[in-house]
């Protein structure tokens, strides 16, 4: 594309892309790295062991899922933007509410909302917008609307340590949902009312196809009777189990390295850079080349990078690791939002998307859980580790088998011109 074209394009889509920025950011504070900055506290102030507090979260997770097969269905019906702003609004009530959590029972409601509206809601509505405002050009949108995500995990840890030496853990909640409000939600409410209003007034920011071009138009129910689905499940779930087992177990990982826990955290600006890199870089490939070409390959750095992990104890290892999860978490971003509509289209992706979302949810509740009761019945955190650096490479491998029939199209799908 000519540069003068492309400024042309990024001028038109900017607040599509804004908004899809502000909403991956925004899903930062119901995510595992930036709620376990304020693990320690925690336990300190309301009496919780590591196992207890670890139990409290997986069960917040598992309701949150639970809750998304109902609430991931309404991107269908009602305006994206609308319900990112409420999603914002119940995320800042949230944070509030910490500042004041006197109990473990007001503790599991809060983290429910927070894991609900962050990991949850507003990830999925990122992950539905996107693909359907943009048909042409999909990758890219994908790869500078998911930078929201690596932005939340080089900053916010960051931020916090910083903060917490001139505050205490209850105002930064404070101040975080007062900014939600203040900041976050007339830049969303903007940034949503004018894409939607682009891509309801003219068809140059959706792409829409040429006419008498045939979309697929793949219902729920249909999705649910395709083997290709299910196929593709095991692996696509498995780096949100690992990352989250292995990132909710790092102050365990650094012991037993002999690492110093600020060694590790520094390691998380390379994992957000090459994240970075990586989410740009596909999005242009998977414009040329659709989403499914990237199936058997971006698995891999994962599977080697824990491999290594495993192996060794140097904080060198440590920092590759970091860099190999983040080229496979860059990845993924594009992967799984461009997969599901490339393969059964835009019409009801809300409904498709929330079945994986709720799924990948429920990977990343029992992670803890699971690592937490291997480590207690005496395997090893690199034996864990080595077992799903094989696992993940044979699911790269699964990929390759399954490539061809990914693009195969089932003759119940309806089509529509």
């Amino acid at each position: 594309m000519p540069f003068d074209l492309r400024n042309e394009w990024l001028s038109r889509a900017g607040p599509a892309l804004g908004f899809g920025i502000l909403l991956t950011f925004g899903s930062s504070f119901g995510q595992t790295y930036f709620l376990s900055l304020f693990a320690g506290e925690l336990r300190s102030e309301l009496g919780l062991s590591h196992g207890f507090l670890g139990w409290i979260y997986s069960a917040a997770t598992f309701c949150s899922a639970f809750a998304l097969l109902w609430l991931g269905k309404l991107a269908d019906r009602y305006s994206i933007t609308a319900l990112a702003i409420a999603v914002l609004v119940g995320l800042a009530a949230c944070a509030v509410l910490m500042a004041g959590v006197t109990s473990w029972v007001l503790l599991a409601l809060l983290l429910f909302g927070l894991r609900l509206g962050g990991q949850g809601m507003l990830g999925h509505l990122a992950l539905t917008a996107i693909p359907r405002w943009f048909k042409r050009e999909r990758g890219r949108a994908l790869g500078i609307a998911m930078l929201g995500f690596p932005a939340g995990e080089a900053l916010l840890p960051i931020i916090v340590a910083f903060l917490l030496t001139l505050m205490t853990w209850r105002e930064i909640w404070l101040c975080l949902g007062v900014h939600v409000v203040v900041i976050l939600v007339p830049l969303l409410a903007w940034f949503g009312i004018e894409a939607e209003r682009r891509v309801t007034n003219g068809p140059q920011l959706s792409g829409r196809t040429a006419s008498g071009t045939r979309e697929l138009s793949w219902t729920r129910k249909q999705v649910l009777r395709d083997r290709r689905f299910f196929a593709l499940l095991p692996g696509l779930l498995a780096p949100p189990f690992i990352m989250t087992g292995v990132l909710f177990h790092q102050v365990h990982l650094v012991d037993i390295k002999g690492w110093a826990l600020t060694e590790f955290g520094a390691c998380y600006l390379l994992y957000a850079g090459t994240a970075t890199a990586v989410s740009l870089g596909c999005g242009s490939f998977v414009d040329r080349y659709r989403s499914s070409a990237l199936l058997p390959v971006y698995l891999v750095p994962l599977g080697l990078g824990l491999a290594l992990l495993a192996g060794t104890s140097s904080i060198f290892a440590g920092a590759v690791f970091m860099m190999l999860m983040g080229a496979t978490a860059g990845g993924a971003t594009i992967v799984l939002g461009a997969l599901w509509a490339e393969m059964y289209g835009t019409d009801h992706l809300g409904a498709i998307r929330f079945v994986a979302t709720v799924l990948v949810v429920f990977a990343t509740a029992i992670a803890p859980g699971v690592m937490g009761w291997l480590l207690d019945q005496g395997v090893g955190l690199d034996w864990q580790l080595a077992v799903m650096a094989g696992y993940t490479l044979a699911c790269a491998f699964w990929f390759a088998l399954l490539r061809p029939t990914i693009s195969s199209q089932c003759p119940e799908a309806e089509m529509r011109s």
